[in-house]
């Protein structure tokens, strides 16, 4: 049975972030049509469903590793500072938005607290992990096999 290690990053993520925001049980902030990603960027988001798109890729990175913390998000989800006439350096991205983003999937039961600090994957948030990634494998399988028999058809003609 195929798991999110099995899948590019990429599928998982718009597979998982549309599901997020189809069944409507993420709690979404006010907040987020306003606010940057972080003290580097000059801009918000561009797109208007990027924090279930953050929401999936955080919960794909928590499910990779063991116990991550906000500080390690805000790490990973950063970019390059720019300094003007200065040399470039990595910035953080906001860790106000990655803390509410583990608070609204804990309320959903996908992640919890670790025992040493951090959040870990819950054992429902597994499950339903697991089961999109095989949902997309599936997909992926069945838009080959259409492309085959597309293939066959045109040969024959």
């Amino acid at each position: 049975m195929p798991g999110v290690r099995d899948i590019g990053a990429e599928a998982f993520i718009t597979a998982y972030a549309s599901h997020l925001k189809r069944s409507g049980k993420l709690e979404v902030p006010t907040w987020v049509d306003i606010v940057k990603t972080g003290a580097y960027k000059e801009l918000a988001p561009y797109d208007p469903d990027w924090f279930y798109v953050r929401a999936a890729a955080v919960a794909r990175h928590i499910y990779l590793r063991k116990d991550v913390g906000i500080g390690a998000l805000a790490k990973l989800h950063g970019g390059r500072n720019r300094r003007g006439n200065r040399p470039s350096h990595h910035g953080d991205a906001s860790s106000s938005v990655q803390r509410k983003i583990c608070q609204s999937l804990e309320k959903i039961g996908v992640l919890e607290q670790g025992p040493n600090g951090g959040r870990r994957i819950s054992q429902d948030g597994q499950r339903d992990l697991d089961r999109i990634a095989t949902a997309v494998v599936e997909a992926e399988r069945e838009e080959a096999e259409d492309e085959d028999e597309e293939e066959e058809e045109e040969e024959e003609e």
